[in-house]
């Protein structure tokens, strides 16, 4: 790509320099003047491509942000200088006054455009592009949720059928907290980096980035409450914070963590199940395992099955705080 620019840019100054002597080509009295003509054509291709990289980062967001500046700014200066203010008076007064107006009126306009560049969606109404008019669901996504991990592996299964909404802001954190000294903020911030490429990976996945940015790190958190709420989107966060404050502002959202625990299986009293045994109880003779989703089972008369795999039968089921703790009675001869 910068090799395509660069060739663009370089075709261009040389096309500038050629039309400078063309001119010169064309008036014959001109024909004296051919050496400086082409210097100000190249000097003025040169002038262009030197603002054409001032303008590097500039995106497409904030160009029609300014376009819409310049067009209010344009309408409310034609609008005060037609109004009976500027109905008398001394003719280059009037005019001036009406110079100076538009100037500052279109200047304040686009100043007020570009600060708002993320309001501005809800000015000119989110549109979004989708083959046979179908309305596809959007779930923005913060940095917690990005550092979990899960949300990958919910995509792989393909029961995500929303778009994928990756603010450039979050990006630009996930990348702060990657460069980080500490070394355990340091895994997180390159997990969550780790979880965009594996995402992008995923086919038919939809995924946006949105040019949205933060001037204030505490100003994160609202910036994605405002985004859900503009693009009239899920919020989808393991922030329980940034959830209520969602929540606050009537955007719904989503948790892993609840999806999880709404996953896990239920068992029943009297049930058959195979658990691998990884330590002894605090009770004699008893053996602690675990189910796929985290849940404990403590085995009755098993402390000489640690370490193996066995056949249990559920006698009794009781809620805890990490989920539910299972007791259970081995039930035939350990296997493996």
């Amino acid at each position: 790509m910068q090799k395509t620019l660069l060739a663009i840019r370089l075709v261009f100054i040389a096309l500038c320099a050629a039309g400078g002597w063309l001119v010169c080509y064309t008036i014959s009295e001109w024909d004296a003047y051919q050496g400086r003509a082409v210097f100000i054509g190249f000097s003025i291709g040169v002038l262009v491509v030197l603002v054409d990289l001032l303008l590097k980062g500039f995106s497409l967001r904030g160009l029609s942000a300014i376009t819409f500046g310049l067009l209010m700014g344009v309408l409310v200066s034609f609008l005060i200088s037609t109004s009976p203010l500027f109905a008398s008076g001394e003719p280059q007064l009037i005019y001036l006054s009406r110079l100076a107006l538009f100037l500052i009126v279109t200047y304040l306009c686009t100043v007020i455009a570009l600060r708002g560049k993320d309001e501005f969606n809800l000015v000119i109404p989110y549109v979004r592009f989708v083959p046979h008019d179908v309305d596809v669901p959007l779930v923005v996504v913060d940095t917690s949720a990005l550092i979990d991990g899960r949300i990958a592996r919910v995509c792989e299964s393909g029961f995500m059928g929303a778009a994928l909404i990756i603010p450039r802001f979050v990006l630009g954190e996930l990348q702060a907290v990657a460069d980080s000294a500490d070394p355990l903020r340091q895994a997180h911030g390159r997990r969550g980096l780790e979880v965009i490429n594996a995402l992008r990976k995923i086919k038919n996945l939809d995924i946006r980035i949105v040019e949205s940015e933060v001037t204030k790190r505490q100003d994160v958190d609202a910036k994605l409450v405002f985004l859900a709420q503009s693009m009239r989107a899920k919020l989808l966060t393991t922030d329980y914070n940034l959830a209520k404050m969602a929540e606050f502002h009537g955007v719904p959202w989503l948790n892993l963590s609840q999806l999880a625990k709404a996953l896990r299986p239920e068992v029943l009293v009297g049930e058959t199940l195979q658990v691998e045994l990884v330590r002894a109880g605090k009770e004699e003779g008893q053996a602690i395992g675990y189910c796929e989703d985290g849940s404990m089972v403590v085995v009755n008369n098993s402390r000489g099955f640690v370490g193996k795999r066995v056949e249990v039968e559920i006698v009794s089921v009781l809620p805890s705080a990490g989920g539910k703790m299972i007791f259970a009675r081995l039930l035939g001869e350990a296997s493996g």
